[in-house]
């Protein structure tokens, strides 16, 4: 295991050249489609094309770099969550850079194990990693990003994991940024942070840099994390073409130990179960993009881009071996042993199919070394994922019928991701401190070299025609080839080897209808897949369950995840620019995939699944308005997400199998019987987000968001037998004050009135660690009060 530590001097300096390099007489010349409002335009396809927003039929919500940097937000996700509806995310993790963010039910998230259901693209790449379609928010610098939309429902035009929408981040370059900025902030958890930006164009070229470097201690014990980002453009403009050549390199090293046991919280919301849970990231990432104008009716686009990321992790946790007696010599072997004595402890005399916990030299390991139990493990894993693309689009605007507007785009896109995944399990002791001690003893059986390459041909198109002066038809569809190929190199499990296909067209149809410069209306019919990943087909079976993210065996295929949409609403500008939006979603996902847990003290050990269906339906109001000094918003929404197929979960660590032997529930060894209708864990049903600014003068401005959301189900208690976690409200402060045109001191609060809550929960073996704890609950806790000021500079 190494560690990397980001070189801020080389990122300033590589910051520094570029800018240099193409820095010349700076003019304000830019192309119509970079200084169009967000409100004006919409992009319904993965690369550029877009259309004005009276004419999509779906809910779109967008902001720009003003709106982001006058929220104060940490990263991309935590401005998402407090300003955008229908989303949230929890602290699984308990890092503020790698949250589970979801919407409408659906699912990005850095994490493996979670069934994805987000497509997140940036300059029209998408950044779903390739071995399990996971999302690395922390690789994202928010000083860099130029808009933000999130477009709803399974459009199928923006590609596999599309399940639920699809989110589009544009960065800046040089003819959407002009001048220098840095900034610099500190406060509350020993939190730091520093950016400079640069940009400029004359008129031909642009160029643009940015450095952000992000470190904290945690609010938590031993949480400290940082991450250096790099990002930078050069732009070349012409009277019927631009292209754009981006390059980003990130370094991050990232510190989330996971939920906590309830009762640990109650003593001390600070403490960690056990530690570390470390993710070293290292990205580089080069994106050229380009668009020719044939004519004034035809445009050509395209990219193509190369994604190195490489995953560094060590997480320390309880142990998942016993201790089995042979000949008065206590030795570990697999938790699943048959207790044929019934004495409660392990020996000879029990189940002759116990299995040893062996070394790489064959040697069974003792249970003890140097008189100290080895009573914890260290999973050290390491993912090499390279993918690169490119993707072709072809725009027609014409007039049918003489007056009948028409924009057709057709698509065609390749991606390919390639992975090469290791892992090791190391027993360790665990400290006083309850982080894991090294050893080097591996346990053989559990190591992992497993390569896999995902690749994607796609064709795609959208069709929109005005067939009225009021109403505007869509028609859309999208075809994905998808075959991933996995391989063993570790020479231990040689079924893994094989190869797996997935085929099928996506249609949506859509039509809205334009009342008046108020009230449009719109709806949609659309479809949507994903295929299973590397990492679910290479765990799918219950009798060899994973030690996520690390022991994989051959297990039966998965079927793929299709998504079938229904989406109706109304959007408007009323008198006073009271911008507002009413809608309603049904989603039903066929063959849904769920990670089912088979045991583990924070329950990571377990097997991928398609369960049945799963529905995801609810209805959002928004309001937002700008009058004067004031500008303020309201966003609610109601999401109901449930299981629609009955199906047997498992769930050894559910408190029902002690406190109720004969529950109904109850089907088998650690098995629940989840009815049709359950709540889907994780998801809260009632979502507000509201906010205010206003200017006091034209120096000081105050602003004030609060977040409101209602508690969810615990992971592992899918059958709804236990209690929701509680709801909570979060309100934040935030305020800017002009020192001069140049220079603004600005501060926030978060968690003003100091509010304990829980984001989430699992089931999970506190006792593995803390043998006086019963409670199976593990909650992953929100930030407490924080408070953090700084100075920003514009030249």
């Amino acid at each position: 295991m190494f560690t990397r530590k980001p070189s801020l001097r080389a990122a300033v300096l590589l910051a520094c050249t570029t800018g240099m390099a193409v820095a010349q007489s700076v003019g304000d010349q830019t192309r119509d489609r970079e200084t169009a409002s967000l409100d004006e335009v919409v992009i319904v396809a993965p690369y550029g094309t877009a259309l004005g927003r009276e004419r999509i039929p779906a809910m779109i919500q967008s902001a720009g770099a003003e709106q982001i940097e006058r929220s104060q937000a940490l990263d991309l996700t935590d401005f998402l969550n407090r300003s955008f509806a229908s989303v949230n995310i929890n602290h699984a993790q308990n890092n503020p850079l790698q949250p589970d963010f979801n919407f409408r039910g659906f699912t990005a998230s850095p994490l493996l194990g979670l069934p994805q259901g987000l497509a997140v693209y940036q300059n029209g790449v998408r950044v779903n990693e390739p071995f399990g379609d996971t999302v690395n928010w922390d690789l994202v610098a928010l000083s860099a990003v130029n808009s933000v939309q999130l477009l709803a429902g399974a459009n199928p035009v923006f590609g596999l994991n599309t399940l639920g929408g699809a989110l589009s981040v544009q960065m800046k370059n040089g003819f959407t940024y002009e001048g220098t900025a840095a900034e610099v902030y500190g406060g509350s958890f020993d939190r730091r942070g520093a950016s400079v930006q640069s940009g400029g164009n004359n008129g031909r070229w642009g160029y643009y840099a940015n450095v952000d470097y992000f470190e904290e201690a945690g609010w938590r014990d031993f949480s400290d994390s940082d991450a250096l980002r790099f990002y930078g453009a050069l732009s070349r403009r012409a009277d019927r073409s631009a292209f754009d050549l981006s390059v980003a390199h990130v370094d991050s090293e990232l510190r989330g130990n996971g939920a906590s046991p309830a009762e640990l919280l109650v003593i001390d919301r600070a403490q960690v179960f056990t530690h570390p849970d470390l993710t070293e990231n290292s990205l580089t990432q080069i994106i050229l993009e380009g668009a020719f104008d044939v004519s004034e009716r035809v445009r050509l686009a395209g990219n193509a881009y190369f994604r190195d990321i490489d995953t560094d992790s060590f997480n320390g946790d309880g142990t998942i071996f016993e201790e089995c007696e042979f000949d008065d010599d206590e030795f570990l072997v697999e938790e699943d042993f048959e207790d044929l004595n019934g004495d409660d402890e392990c020996s000879s005399d029990d189940d002759a199919d116990i299995r040893l916990v062996l070394d790489p030299a064959g040697n069974p390991i003792e249970a003890e070394m140097d008189d100290e139990k080895l009573n914890a493990i260290n999973n050290i894993g390491r993912r090499d994922q390279k993918s690169h693309g490119a993707s072709l689009q072809l725009a027609f605007g014409s007039r049918l019928g003489g007056n009948r507007r028409n924009d057709l785009t057709l698509g065609t896109a390749f991606n390919d991701g390639e992975t090469s995944f290791n892992s090791l399990v190391e027993v360790a002791r665990l400290l006083d401190n309850r982080a894991t001690s090294r050893t080097g003893i591996f346990a053989d059986e559990f190591r992992t070299n497993v390569d896999s390459d995902l690749r994607t041909w796609s064709l795609y198109f959208v069709d929109t025609l005005d067939v009225t002066d009021t109403v505007s038809v869509t028609l859309a569809g999208r075809y994905d080839n998808t075959r991933i190929r996995l391989t063993d190199r570790s020479g231990q499990t040689p079924e893994l080897n094989g190869n797996h296909k997935f085929d099928r067209f996506n249609p949506a149809v859509g039509v809205t209808v334009r009342m008046s410069p108020a009230a449009v209306l719109y709806m949609s019919v659309s479809q949507s897949a994903r295929a299973p990943t590397p990492v679910e087909l290479a765990c799918a079976s219950e009798d060899a369950p994973c030690n996520l993210p690390n022991a994989f065996l051959a297990d039966p295929p998965l079927d793929e995840v299709v998504a079938n949409s229904i989406e109706v609403g109304a959007n408007g500008t009323l008198a006073g620019g009271l911008r507002w939006h009413v809608g309603a979603f049904h989603t039903t996902n066929d063959d849904d995939i769920l990670f089912q847990t088979t045991g583990g003290a924070q329950a990571n050990v377990g097997f991928f699944d398609n369960v049945g269906d799963t529905r995801r339906a609810g209805f959002e109001l928004g309001l937002a308005q700008r009058i004067d000094r004031v500008r303020w918003f309201f966003e609610y929404s109601f999401v109901q997400a449930t299981f629609e197929d009955a199906f047997n979960v498992n769930s050894p660590n559910h408190p029902v199998f002690e406190e109720d032997p004969a529950a109904p529930q109850i089907v088998g060894d650690g098995k629940l019987l989840v009815p049709e209708g359950a709540d889907i864990p994780g998801i809260p049903r009632h979502q507000l987000n509201a906010g205010i600014d206003f200017a006091v003068n034209g120096r000081f401005t105050i602003g004030a968001d609060a977040s409101y959301r209602s508690g969810v189900y615990l992971r592992g208690d899918e059958v709804n037998l236990l209690s929701r976690t509680r709801p909570f409200t979060v309100v934040n402060l935030r305020g800017e004050f002009r020192i001069s045109d140049a220079v603004q001191l600005f501060a926030r609060v978060e968690n003003l009135f100091d509010e304990d809550y829980e984001t989430f929960g699992l089931l999970g073996e506190p006792d593995e660690v803390f043998p006086g704890f019963e409670d199976p609950r593990f909650y992953g806790a929100g930030p407490p009060l924080g408070a953090w000021i700084g100075l920003r500079a514009r030249f």
